[in-house]
């Protein structure tokens, strides 16, 4: 008798899973493997799934064939491959005929996605769509309407590709459903809607941000997914260098002043921050956060999130977290005068604030605080540190290839970077492969960043500088600019030229 311990690909037959339903498989703990020679080998891993795998073989017309393993291996792999049957661009074809324009009602308790496939059309396609997602890694999916087409994109790894292009017909009801099950008002078609969907994908847990709004040719949806199942990373996982982690470990043992994270939109920042709370974060610390949303579940850390409709806003979140006696405050961003003076007060009187800016670089972040209307004193006296960062592809390991660099790519780097590297230089890229998609390019990782405001940055704060003139001291004291760490993971063959080119700007720096 077989015993397995682990499932692998090349022993699945991915053909025969369209065969057998993910319902009966999840019921009866059975995963199919292969049809061979007469007989259908199956993993089971009691006899209720080898009573199952004796129905389906006679069902099939074959023999049965079991493998015993345990439970949680067949869970396991029933999650890993069920997930990877079918597209969106499949089922679309499928359902091409079909009534298009029905939409089921919302769902009674929340189900694995996988489990819907027999529903109406368009729940198989949003499924199908959602779990494709899922499957690519991306981090938003854009439903866009023409005039006469609907486009569906996605986004993996920083980067919008076209997944597919229905019928401009369905895209009622696909918005409808998309509004089902986020809790939104299916009737409203004029203004903006946010909500928000939790569901099951493969036994992975999935929270999705909606965004809706309505445009010329009929209403938009963004749909932002966050993986729960990933959790929270440390410190040095984010791309920070040693360094740069050292320092900040050094402001987070602070008992009061404020931190600032800034960048775009889809930079990392709260990421960034979660990996900070988690550096700090003790029994004997009082951590409260306000967030837009609470992206991520933190043991023993209050988290409130904001809510506008009521008047829960930063700031009122803010103001009435200071009553709770905290050590640590966490503000998902500063977008208002109001908030940033009350972040400012509380890391006067005795408590350390994170919070995130949108802005550039981080000498820019003191300028926008000023141009909100905080006083230049009171900036100098509270901010203790700002880190920028972007985010950039990380180059395929299975594709990686050496190259050696051409005479304009040789002048990206300064001679002390070069002066520290073998000769002839060598550099990395992607050929393109199975396992990336083609594109060369596997997973993101940070450049970053880290102004220290020590007392020359305070006395200068003071006088209402611009941002150049806060860089310029800056880069004097040895601060890394956000180029000049990306060339350097382009040196250790993390990232490339082109990734590090297209997230930042040009450095001006007059010293």
């Amino acid at each position: 008798m077989d015993t397995l311990v682990t499932i692998n690909d090349d022993e699945v037959e991915h053909a025969l899973l369209k065969e057998v339903p993910l319902a009966f498989a999840k019921g009866n703990l059975l995963m199919p493997l292969s049809r061979k020679d007469g007989y259908l080998r199956a993993a089971v891993a009691d006899d209720k799934g080898l009573l199952a795998l004796r129905e389906l073989a006679a069902h099939l017309g074959l023999k049965p064939s079991a493998v015993h393993t345990s439970s949680g291996v067949v869970i396991d792999a029933i999650n890993r491959f069920y997930g990877q049957v079918g597209s969106a661009e499949e089922v679309m074809d499928n359902i091409t005929g079909e009534d298009l324009t029905s939409v089921a009602t919302e769902f009674e308790k929340p189900r694995d996605i996988l489990e819907l496939t027999e529903d109406a059309p368009i729940i198989r396609l949003l499924n199908a769509i959602l779990q494709q997602a899922v499957k690519e890694r991306a981090s938003d999916i854009h439903i866009e309407p023409y005039e006469k087409e609907l486009d569906i994109r996605m986004r993996v790894d920083g980067m919008l590709h076209r997944v597919l292009t229905p019928p401009k017909i369905i895209q009622d009801a696909l918005i409808s459903r998309i509004k089902i099950m986020s809790n939104l008002d299916i009737a409203e078609k004029r203004l903006p809607q946010d909500g928000r969907i939790r569901f099951l994908i493969g036994g992975r847990d999935v929270d999705i941000r909606v965004s809706i709004i309505p445009t010329s040719f009929g209403e938009r949806a963004v749909l932002r997914l966050l993986d729960r199942r990933h959790g929270l990373i440390g410190m040095w996982e984010v791309g920070l260098d040693k360094d740069d982690v050292l320092r900040l470990d050094e402001l987070l043992k602070r008992t009061s002043g404020i931190i600032l994270v800034t960048g775009p939109t889809g930079s990392g920042k709260t990421t960034t921050l979660y990996a900070a709370l988690n550096t700090i974060h003790t029994v004997e610390k009082n951590i409260i956060t306000v967030e837009d949303p609470v992206e991520y579940q933190l043991k023993g850390v209050g988290q409130i999130h904001v809510n506008s409709k009521i008047g829960l806003t930063f700031a009122s979140g803010l103001r009435s977290i200071l009553r709770q006696d905290p050590d640590v405050i966490m503000v998902g961003e500063i977008r208002d005068l109001e908030t940033a003076e009350i972040a400012i007060q509380a890391s006067l009187t005795g408590h350390l604030v994170l919070s995130t800016l949108h802005t550039n670089d981080a000498p820019s972040a003191i300028v926008r605080l000023i141009d909100m209307g905080v006083e230049p004193f009171l900036v100098a006296s509270s901010l203790i540190g700002a880190l920028a960062q972007r985010l950039v592809r990380v180059i395929c390991p299975d594709c990686k290839q050496a190259y050696e660099p051409s005479e304009v790519e040789r002048t990206y780097f300064d001679a002390s970077m070069l002066a520290q590297q073998p000769s002839p230089l060598q550099l990395y890229r992607g050929r393109g492969c199975e396992k990336c998609g083609g594109k060369g390019y596997l997973g993101r990782t940070g450049i970053y960043e880290l102004l220290l405001v020590d007392e020359t940055t305070r006395q200068l704060i003071t006088e209402k500088p611009d941002a150049q003139k806060l860089k310029n001291v800056a880069v004097a004291k040895g601060m890394q600019t956000l180029r000049s760490d990306g060339f350097e993971k382009v040196l250790r063959g993390i990232t490339t030229i082109e990734e590090v080119l297209r997230v930042t700007q040009k450095d001006i720096v007059e010293v």
